[in-house]
């Protein structure tokens, strides 16, 4: 199943899951109101939240409430995306300038916190303290995850298990709420929920994996960033990584020193060690075995249109170009 007929199956619910996310966007506030719909109506395809509707489409679930757990997702990952843009200092997200550029940081910070806590009283209305406990220690591991990436910063020392903790908790944590919370609404045994979350977990691992990807060999038209702008923040994914453990002492000194020094003044050299060393290609290849280790997982749905589009979206991760 392609990505357009995966967006399509659960299309109708994502228009009420858009509407519910403008209907609790609203304040008495008019800045958090400007703020908060340039970013939502800017949130790209809101794959976190579909990820919801297709898991609990998956596990049979036939209510509605995983309408306001898809919404509740998206508030907050989006709240993590204005609160990274300004840890990172970034001016542009999705080729749109981003919220902090436009209103200031201390604003884009305010508003994420408006977001977070909007997000927990709209988990109140669910009326699960299953759905309330998974997302508040989803939300305390995305914030671990951005305090070790912070950590991690012009550190070349980082090593590939302390990386992938980093993307697993700020990252793929959220991914793995999302799908598990859709069998938790369906009310699936232990094994489904385990199976559904650990589909999740793999899926946003190869996201991320690709990502790290995209930003040494994406266009910034397809980006809607500018190349290297990872290195440039210093920050050593995994290409940088698997460079450094394979590279010669002269490579292997030039790349250190641009994730120690950050900036793109040498991207076209490090760009040049990432071919010779093959380390996109290996971490393309990292991002294929999380993408089949997701596909595993669903062994234990019953087969249908659902199970297919979860399928579709692991091998549309890795293939994707932006």
């Amino acid at each position: 199943m392609n990505l357009q007929a995966i967006q399509a199956l659960v299309e109708p619910e994502m228009r009420v899951v858009d509407e519910t996310i403008h209907e609790r966007l609203r304040s008495d506030v008019v800045l958090i109101n400007q703020l908060g719909r340039y970013i939502v109506d800017n949130g790209g395809k809101r794959l976190r939240p579909r990820l919801v509707l297709l898991g609990a489409g998956a596990a049979g679930y036939r209510g509605h409430d995983h309408v306001t757990v898809a919404a509740i997702i998206e508030f907050i990952h989006t709240a993590t995306l204005l609160h990274d843009d300004v840890v990172d200092a970034s001016d542009m997200r999705r080729g749109q300038r981003t919220a902090n550029d436009i209103w200031g940081n201390e604003a884009a910070v305010l508003v994420g916190d408006f977001l977070y806590s909007r997000a927990f009283e709209m988990m109140v209305d669910v009326g699960s303290m299953r759905v309330m406990e998974i997302l508040a220690r989803t939300t305390n591991a995305i914030a671990e995850g951005e305090v070790m990436q912070l950590l991690n910063i012009h550190d070349a020392d980082t090593t590939e298990e302390r990386y992938l903790g980093v993307i697993r908790s700020k990252t793929a944590r959220l991914f793995e709420a999302a799908t598990r919370l859709g069998g938790v609404l369906a009310g699936v045994d232990a094994d489904t929920e385990d199976a559904l979350a650990r589909y999740g977990m793999h899926l946003g691992t190869a996201f991320q994996l690709i990502d790290d990807v995209l930003d040494y060999s994406a266009s910034v038209d397809d980006m809607g960033k500018n190349v290297g702008d990872d290195l440039a923040e210093g920050k050593p994914t995994l290409p940088l990584i698997h460079a450094l453990a394979t590279a010669d002492a002269d490579d292997h000194d030039l790349v250190r020193g641009a994730i120690e020094q950050g900036g793109v003044e040498r991207i076209d050299a490090v760009l040049a060690v990432l071919d010779r060393c093959g380390s996109i290609e290996y971490t393309r290849q990292r991002a294929r075995t999380e993408a089949d280790l997701a596909l595993a997982r669903l062994d234990v749905l019953n087969a249908g249109e659902h199970r297919d589009a979860l399928a579709g979206l692991a091998r549309h991760a890795i293939e994707r170009d932006h």
